[in-house]
């Protein structure tokens, strides 16, 4: 990955909850733009230095409100890395998300993304989600204009299995140095992936065969969006008809958080951490508090026992 150096395994602060809801407009305010600011800076402050986006996220106020911090404080950009993440529709149709990798979507997405940060490039760009109409050639086209001009530095991907990651490669040329996934302790089908090979446990998963086989083997960070499950094993209110595994998951992340003399996030993300795919959580809180909480997860080795209880609590079931 041609970036800034990193260490092994590093946490990443996830920009999405910035710039207010995800209304389609929203006039943004000076309040939204202090949140920004003491999250960004808390984040610098506790040593995180990779900073994820999306052109989709908030309608791209989340965009603006960190490129007008990095607007007051251009001596930072050389010193962080800056993700962001092209190729979803969300509004503008009655039927909802649609998928778009053509040359034109892209480089008018890049330009928009590259504009709201105050940048000149991005150290990583995603393309988000599979499109099942995307032609190889306007791909190609795009990207290498991209790379070409010097706007990214590096091509990754989001909620693609290696099927899919090995395509673009194809099509593109360009190594995927990334893939963002859905990887929590409560979405724990890339342990049962392997797991349940060979047994009734395996079936039904939703998680591809060979998919984290795949990034190990290559060399492509994985990274995780919702690392924390929506904080309900963590401290988030939870529903009067919360099934029983995750209270118990919820009791026992509580009890090791006693242990450890850290917060419950903190063993949440330890236990993902733990995994030798040396998975990197991308948090998205905007409370300063609950990024450093996040920060102590550095502090913690489970155990064997400990993170085997956690995932057979977390199933519900014992392992085969």
């Amino acid at each position: 990955m041609n970036t800034k150096a990193l260490p092994e395994q590093y946490i990443i602060y996830g920009a999405m909850g910035l710039g207010g809801p995800w209304e389609e407009t929203f006039d943004l305010t000076e309040e939204q733009f202090i949140e920004g600011e003491k999250a960004i800076e808390t984040a610098l402050e506790e040593g995180i230095t990779f900073f994820d986006l999306a052109d989709i996220y908030k309608n791209g106020r989340s965009e603006i409100v960190f490129g007008e911090y990095l607007k007051k404080h251009p001596e930072i950009r050389e010193n962080i890395i800056l993700q962001s993440k092209v190729g979803i529709h969300i509004w503008g149709s009655d039927f909802g998300s649609r998928f778009e990798f053509s040359y034109k979507h892209i480089i008018e997405s890049v330009d928009g993304i590259l504009d709201r940060l105050n940048t000149d490039y991005l150290d990583i760009l995603l393309l988000h989600r599979p499109d099942p109409l995307c032609d190889r050639d306007e791909l190609k086209k795009a990207i290498d204009e991209l790379f070409i001009s010097g706007k990214i530095r590096n091509l990754g991907v989001s909620n693609m299995d290696y099927h899919q990651m090995k395509l673009i490669e194809v099509y593109t040329g360009r190594r995927i140095v990334a893939n963002q996934l859905e990887l929590s302790l409560r979405k724990t089908e890339f342990v049962d992936s392997a797991i349940g090979f060979n047994n009734p446990h395996g079936k039904g998963l939703d998680f591809q065969l060979g998919t984290l086989e795949h990034c190990i083997l290559n060399n492509v960070s994985l990274q995780s969006w919702s690392p924390l499950a929506r904080g309900i094993y963590s401290g988030a209110p939870l529903e009067k008809d919360t099934a029983e595994t995750v209270l118990e998951t919820k009791k026992l992340v509580t009890k090791l958080a006693k242990k450890y003399k850290v917060s419950p996030d903190a063993i949440v993300l330890s236990w993902l951490m733990k995994h030798p795919a040396k998975i990197n959580p991308v948090i998205g809180t905007t409370k300063p508090e609950r990024i450093k909480n996040a920060m102590e997860a550095f502090d913690v080795d489970l155990t064997r026992d400990e993170w085997y209880e956690l995932l057979v609590k977390s199933k519900g079931v014992s392992m085969p």
